[in-house]
């Protein structure tokens, strides 16, 4: 086929849109206010127990890409906070590159993209993040064309459901977030996972609590927020670790590998990381130091792609998967356990259940997650695309 003629394929992109999506909540992430932290003039809070601002509403950016068919794929990325960052890399600077672009060259693309800043340091952030979302649309609108879900595109369905924990328990008091958790296990939940910041007597309380009350089966985990130092960080571990401790995520900040492997050396528990990083790039040090045996990929900050080379870099190295999962109207949650499904070492799946429960509203799909175990959607692409409310909501930029 000519030049001339491939360009003018009617498989070929013709369009890159950009949307956000705000939706209120009634309680913050992780739960009310805490004495001494304040809503701002742009709606944000400072968690004081982490340092780390977030939202009092739950905010997304969602891209559409339409070939000069007509076929539509779907993406999503992260729009917690500045959302229009990520908007103005995808409208003014990466769309215009897809557009008349073959949509199943999706890895060719999503490494032109990355190409094209790199030596100016744009190797994560928002510009990953812009990268994340095009790159879900492209397998998506991918999938539509070939008639495949996104899974079978990926070598192949490995599971066919996926163990899902319950993720924060947004209660005021211990004895209620014990009951939270109790009332998750009656329907037939087993794993969970409690946010250290918002464990107000301290986590080593929260797990004897919620171990007294879920029983010796329950797996339980503690989201450490990257606060402590490693010496604070193993001190805090090997105290939680008499009551059966499942992992301890992120227990010190992003940045300091070396405490990440003086963990990782130093307690029995298996240390988790990596809901942070963008690509495999983040993932090779640390893992060359053996700073962690659980990755915990997310699919709004990595998008297929990288998520995948992330799950194959954990393969060969023996290391568990267990992707992390954020805001968002459920279109790159339905990525996430896409690819989850086409990876061996995913043994379990977070389940947020304070996004994905309200929200799925705001999807077309079956995608489910019921008596503790995620159900893939059905379908071509991600199997999901946003409902008739979701598309009403969809602000353009």
């Amino acid at each position: 086929m000519s030049d001339q003629l491939a360009g003018q394929r009617a498989d070929r992109v013709a369009k890159v849109e950009v949307f956000s999506i705000t939706i209120p909540r009634d309680t913050p992430y992780l739960g009310a206010l805490r004495p001494g932290e304040s809503v701002n003039e742009k709606g944000y809070i400072v968690r004081l127990g982490n340092r780390t601002v977030y939202p009092t509403a739950d905010r997304t950016v969602v891209v559409r890409i339409e070939t000069r068919d007509g076929a539509v794929g779907w993406g999503e990325t992260y729009g917690i906070v500045a959302p229009g960052a990520v908007i103005a890399l995808i409208s003014d600077l990466l769309g215009p590159f897809v557009v008349g672009r073959d949509p199943h060259d999706v890895v060719v693309i999503h490494e032109d993209l990355y190409d094209l800043m790199r030596v100016r340091g744009y190797t994560g952030g928002f510009y990953l993040d812009a990268l994340a979302a095009i790159d879900i649309a492209l397998w998506d609108l991918s999938g539509q064309l070939a008639g495949l879900p996104i899974v079978k595109m990926l070598g192949g369905q490995r599971h066919d459901h996926l163990p899902a924990y319950v993720s924060g328990l947004p209660k005021r008091t211990l004895a209620e977030r014990a009951d939270f958790a109790a009332e998750w296990q009656g329907r037939g939940f087993d794993s969970f996972k409690f946010a250290a910041p918002v464990a107000d007597d301290g986590v080593v309380a929260e797990m004897e609590s919620l171990r007294s009350r879920l029983g010796p089966k329950a797996r339980i985990a503690c989201d450490m927020h990257w606060v402590h130092s490693a010496e604070e960080a193993v001190a805090l571990i090997r105290a939680m670790e008499p009551h059966g401790l499942w992992f301890a995520e992120a227990p010190v900040k992003p940045e300091d590998i070396d405490g990440l492997a003086h963990v990782a050396r130093s307690v029995s528990t298996t240390v988790a990381a990596g809901e942070e990083w963008r690509t495999v790039f983040d993932l090779v040090p640390r893992v060359a130091r053996r700073a962690c045996g659980i990755i915990q990929p997310e699919m709004g900050h990595t998008g297929i792609t990288e998520f995948m080379r992330i799950g194959r870099y954990a393969e060969a190295h023996h290391l568990k998967v267990i992707p992390h999962a954020t805001i968002g109207i459920g279109l790159f949650m339905a990525a996430s356990l896409q690819a989850s499904a086409a990876l061996t070492v995913v043994e379990c799946h977070e389940y947020q259940h304070s996004v994905f429960e309200p929200n799925r509203r705001l999807i077309e799909s079956d995608m489910d997650c019921r008596a503790g175990l995620y159900s893939l959607p059905t379908g071509t692409g991600l199997g999901v695309k946003p409902s008739e409310e979701a598309l009403g909501l969809l602000h353009k930029h």
